[in-house]
This record gives C-alpha cells, structure tokens and sequence, in this order.
C-alpha cells in the first residue's frame, strides 16, 4: 500500500515534468530555427557590409518554408513545425531586408566615388540603375534593389503554389511530393554557402557561429523528427541537412589553416554574380 503511494506521488510529479519537457522541445522547434541569423544579422548589420552571405540562403528557406505549410493542408504534422516555418519564413524577410538595404547604400557610396574620382560635376548622375522584380531579367533574379521586389516575388510564388496545391489536394502522390519537395529544398540550405565559400575560396563576412548553430539545430531537429515519427522525408533530409553543415564546418578549417587565392572569374559586375 505504501508502495503504491509513493507510485502515484511520483506519477503526479513526472506529469507535469514530462509537460515541461515537451513544452521546451516544442518552443526550440519554433524559435531554434531563427537564433543561428542572430550574430550573421548582427555582423552585418555592425559592418555594413553583407558581402559575405548568400542571400540565396533566404530563398531556400522561404521556399522550403511555404511548401512546408502548404503540405500541411495535405497531411497534417506537429504544429511546432507549422508555426517553425511562418517564423522562419518572417525571418527570412527581415535577414533579406537588411541586406538588400546594405547592399543598395554600398553601391551607391561606390557608384559616387568613382564619378567623384572621374569627374568633378558628378553630383547630376546618382542614381544607380535599378533592378526590378518586373523587369523579369533572370541575370539579376533574387538580387534586386528594392525589398519590395523579394515580397512580390515571394506573394506569386505563394500564390501560383497555393492554388496548384489547392486543386491537387485530392491526390496522395501530389501531397507526398510536396512533403518531400520542402523538406529536400531546406536540406540545401546550406549549398549556396557552400558554393559561395568555394567561389571566394575564404569563409571571410560568414558568420561562423552561425553555421555551428545551423549544426547544432539540425542535429536536433533531425533526432525530433524520428523520436516524433515525423512523416519520413522529415528525417531523411533531416540527415542530408547536417551533412552539408558539416561540409560548410570543413571548408571553415580548411581556408583558415590552409589558405587560398580567389579563383579568377570573367569580368561581370560583382553586385550580379554574388549569391
């Protein structure tokens, strides 16, 4: 009888505790995601300069991120990951604003000492050629010059998205593709990093915590999505995802310890070029 007492004590206390627990888990899901763009939102923001990260990097995730949502019509998972991917996909609007802001003001302080160092009656020619959303040119797509261009673009590529999905709910393959489509795009995550690492054969302007907490996020998320038995794709890219965290980590040691020269490219404007 006094052992079945005690029993119960500790029930009523590992209840509320296994509460706690998954509550914590829960919140990191939704919030983890975001912390790693902290310092790199930081660097940035302190130097002014956001040479050093790929803000293809916000369209993987913008794009893995609204298909993660629209998949949830379809087949419905732990609502942690459903409000992960709206705070993610705000986030990513917010890194891209900041940097498209920077990298407009950079351009133009450019633009202006060269015609100061041209000519002396520079101060008639200011404004740089803008590059629009709608001017459909693919050679500047995703390095416009105004933060409402990436909204747009991000609204139409909802839009078109949502409607197919609407009309194709019905059908089980569609909806599994779209599972594995999101989850597959945010395992890339980190591909144009790594691209733009081996381009600049430098790590320098990236934050590197940053990536070791695009690490330490994505090892959990993955061990979530199994213990959860979250839907198979979920894990699978899961593993992927810290792989290329893991490449990225490597490129970091290796251009450090090891450092070399910039491989040489064609002569194109920077500002177009840059991931």
């Amino acid at each position: 009888m006094t052992f079945r007492m005690e029993a119960d004590g500790l029930e009523w206390l590992f209840i509320p505790l296994h509460q706690m627990v998954s509550w914590g888990a829960s919140g990191a899901m939704v919030f983890g995601g975001v912390v790693p763009y902290i310092p790199q939102y930081r660097d940035i923001k302190r130097t002014q300069n956001a040479e050093g990260f790929s803000t293809y990097v916000c369209l993987v995730l913008l794009v893995a991120n609204i298909l993660r949502i629209l998949f949830w019509f379809g087949r419905h998972f732990e609502s942690p990951l459903l409000w992960q991917s709206i705070v993610m996909i705000f986030t990513m609007l917010l890194m891209l604003k900041l940097c498209t802001e920077v990298r407009v003001t950079n351009e133009l302080n450019l633009k202006r000492r060269s015609f100061a160092a041209a000519d002396s009656k520079d101060e008639e020619i200011k404004v740089l050629p803008r590059r629009s959303y709608l001017d459909f040119d693919l050679h500047y797509f995703w390095h416009w010059s105004k933060f409402t261009d990436y909204v747009q673009c991000v609204l139409t590529f909802t839009g078109v998205t949502g409607y197919i999905t609407y009309l194709s709910l019905d059908s089980a393959l569609f909806v599994e593709t779209l599972g594995f489509l999101a989850v597959f795009t945010e395992a890339m995550l980190g591909v144009p990093q790594l691209y733009r690492n081996y381009q600049n054969r430098s790590t320098e302007g990236m934050s590197i915590k940053m990536v070791l907490m695009w690490t330490s996020g994505d090892t959990f998320k993955t061990v979530y999505f199994i213990l959860n038995q979250a839907p198979f794709q979920f894990s699978i890219c899961g593993l992927l995802q810290v792989l290329v965290d893991m490449a990225i980590l490597l490129q970091v040691y290796l251009y450090t310890y090891y450092p070399q020269k910039p491989a040489s490219h064609a002569a194109h404007p920077v500002s177009a070029k840059a991931l």
